[in-house]
């Protein structure tokens, strides 16, 4: 089983997150608004994951928009990653940046000695940091993260595979590096015929029915809401034991 491909998939719901562990993830990116990239988690939906049978990693981001944090976002910050250590989690995904994109160490290294005990990942702020992502690594490594988050600086990852390349080359051993964005049964094969990778992040998601009436006028829904698929989540779990 340690040879295995770990699965993890990100859910932002009580339903997401029981499809996720019925169709076999290994791990668990919980988040709220995964339609804006994904924020910080309710009290109530870590309290639930905290039952689940897998790890789950708890995104630790307070606002949608970009990963420049001042004071007060900070101090929002830390108190969710005392959220996530409180509700029993097993780790937090953390990122930060400075407004050119580069990754704010201070900040960075502010949140994972608040977080220390707890598993983490480095987000996809890593993919403004480019195009040389080699010092982002080098940082991610110094600082104790377990992996990057990452789709090579591109809107997907099958766009992003030379950039992911050089990212894996210069990791080596030192530090994980989980493809994710785009990554579907579709794309896998593309994905893994070019990466040696041990982890995948997918939301294994489906487009649901356009929802209708009052709710969507007012803003309260999604025009085209996506929900975790336990078949899907299935169907790429037996893909990566196949690989």
């Amino acid at each position: 089983m340690s040879e295995n491909i770990l699965l993890e998939v990100c859910v932002d719901s009580p339903e997401g997150l029981a499809s996720a562990i019925a169709g076999g993830a290994d791990r668990i990116e919980l988040c709220a608004a995964l339609e804006t990239g994904g924020l910080t988690p309710s009290p109530g939906l870590m309290a639930l994951a905290a039952k689940a049978p897998i790890p789950v990693y708890a995104m630790i981001r307070t606002r949608p928009g970009d990963f420049v944090y001042a004071d007060n976002d900070m101090a929002a910050l830390l108190a969710d990653v005392d959220a996530v250590r409180a509700a029993g989690l097993a780790g937090v995904v953390l990122g930060a940046s400075h407004v050119d994109g580069s990754l704010d160490r201070e900040v960075l290294a502010r949140l994972a000695a608040h977080a220390r005990g707890l598993g983490m990942t480095l987000h996809r702020a890593f993919d403004l940091a480019g195009p040389d992502f080699a010092p982002a690594i080098d940082l991610a490594v110094e600082l104790g993260f377990e992996r990057i988050l990452t789709s090579g600086g591109e809107t997907t990852a099958l766009q992003g595979l030379g950039a992911l390349a050089a990212c894996f080359a210069h990791a080596g051993d030192r530090i994980a590096v989980m493809p994710g964005s785009g990554v579907n049964l579709e794309t896998l094969g593309a994905i893994k015929a070019r990466l040696p990778f041990r982890e995948i992040h997918s939301s294994c998601s489906v487009v649901a029915d356009g929802p209708s009436g009052k709710a969507l006028e007012l803003g309260f829904v999604s025009p085209r809401p996506k929900h975790t698929d336990a078949d899907i989540v299935r169907k790429m779990r037996a893909a990566l034991d196949r690989i």
